[in-house]
């Protein structure tokens, strides 16, 4: 492989800036293209099973062990040693494989480098607890990691390939791998433009083998969900209702929404870094005593409402796909309920879990929305694609990808509403901004994290 061998890619001094022009000119970069291809096939087959394995792990575990165990149903306690057992688990990740079993995910979203081959064990352990046992976060920043660091691991196997080729590669897996799961290519461009730090005329060279990969890997993706007949795990929005023209009182609302979603967003934000806080400190007590907090909330719910604890389990992408055909029918108070207390499960799981927050929050924000279309003023299309973009920015503070990922979801009816949506996402992240204290340096990280992925 020529990676890093001819042009910019691998002869530009470390201290000075490539010349995108040259740099996908050279023929490094049609290697770099090349093996960006070939590495989108294992890498997409890898997020697969990954993805498969927690879907298949979440009834097993949920529905089938108590069946085993002889209980004629699910027990309304069963969250309780559920969760637990995955905290404990979680735990010993952390402590014992290297990685810091991932990324933090109270300290936020963004792409850093890829993780080495060595913490990808103790990444996907942890993530397959968190996941598969009812922890309110995703499955994004798993797979975002596992991509990256098996293509920079495949990059690495040659020593003499410098650190941007390595980093350009990385960048690839990471995007091949999270695009499958949000469904579209785009809104994986646009996050890893939004987190990679790159910008002008280079990100679009950093771009391309990304785009190259994730194209493959939707095929991958197809094709193996059809050969399997498990399906494509990736987002999809059912029977959205048709939407109207953007009225006058709903850009009133787009206001409302972007502030109630900057205060939340910052709300979760703080409240799950005060908690992180005490799990550094106690890493196993505290753990387990988040862990029993978020089985206590869904039991709550479960009792209050008499719908099942899994409305406020897991990550909310596979509520978030029959939104509209099943939430809906739900009371204001039983949404609002829903609201607050999956709110709080997403503070403690982001304080001591290892997964995604971008998932829990699209769900706040949705759900949320549903909640104000029961006031005069608002259709129900527009008050959830306005909170899934204004929540998302509020927790990510990405505001590009915030605006397509609300509006795409929803497809035709979303971009029908697309005007509201940018008000919300862009009043709540100004908001979140200024409410937004400047951290300091090293804030929010345990000592001996890696960083995030």
């Amino acid at each position: 492989m020529a990676v890093g061998r001819s042009g910019p890619v691998g002869g530009t001094p470390a201290t000075a800036s490539p010349d995108p022009a040259a740099l996908l000119r050279s023929r490094g970069y049609l290697g770099l293209l090349l093996l960006a291809a070939l590495l989108g096939l294992p890498i997409c087959a890898a997020a697969f099973g990954f993805l498969a394995l927690v879907h298949e792990l979440e009834p097993l575990l949920y529905r089938d062990l108590p069946t085993a165990l002889g209980f004629s149903a699910t027990p309304v306690w069963w969250p309780l040693p559920l969760l637990a057992a995955g905290g404990l688990l979680v735990v010993l990740t952390i402590r014992h494989l290297p990685g810091n079993g991932g990324h933090e995910p109270a300290d936020g979203f963004a792409f850093g480098g890829p993780p080495p081959l060595a913490a990808l064990p103790g990444i996907v352990l942890a993530a397959l607890a968190t996941l598969a046992c009812g922890a309110v976060l995703g499955p994004e920043a798993p797979l975002i990691a596992l991509g990256g660091g098996l293509a920079a691991g495949a990059v690495r196997l040659r020593r003499d390939v410098p650190e941007l080729a390595v980093k350009v590669v990385g960048a690839a897996g990471s995007f091949a791998a999270v695009s499958t799961l949000f469904g579209s290519p785009l809104l994986g461009a646009f996050l890893l433009m939004e987190t990679s730090g790159q910008g002008g005329a280079l990100l679009g060279a950093v771009l391309v083998p990304g785009l190259l990969a994730s194209g493959i890997g939707a095929l991958i993706f197809t094709g193996l969900g059809d050969w399997t007949g498990l399906g494509t795990y990736s987002l999809t929005l059912h029977h959205v209702p048709e939407a109207a023209a953007p009225t006058l009182p709903e850009f009133g609302w787009a206001l409302a929404i972007g502030v109630l979603a900057a205060l939340a967003g910052c709300g979760v934000r703080r409240l799950s870094l005060v908690l992180k806080g005490r799990v550094i400190r106690h890493r196993l007590p505290a753990t387990l005593a988040m862990a029993l907090a978020v089985a206590a909330l869904a039991i709550a719910f479960a009792e209050a409402t008499g719908e099942p604890a899994t409305e406020l389990l897991y990550s909310g992408q596979s509520a978030l796909g029959s939104l509209f055909d099943h939430i809906a029918g739900f009371s204001a108070g039983a949404l609002v309920l829903l609201v607050v207390c999956k709110g709080l499960a997403y503070c403690a799981s982001l304080s001591c879990f290892r997964g995604g927050p971008i998932f829990p929050a699209m769900f706040l924000g949705a759900v949320g929305g549903v909640a104000l279309a029961h006031l005069p003023g608002l259709q129900i299309t527009a008050a959830s694609a306005m909170g899934i973009g204004a929540m998302t920015v509020a927790v990510l503070r990405l505001p590009l990808t915030s605006v397509l990922m609300a509006a795409l979801l929803l497809g035709r009816p979303g971009l029908t509403v697309l005007p509201l949506v940018i008000v919300a996402v862009v009043v709540a992240y100004v908001l979140t901004a200024r409410l937004t204290p400047a951290a300091g340096p090293g804030e929010g990280r345990e000592k001996g994290s890696p960083g995030r992925a």
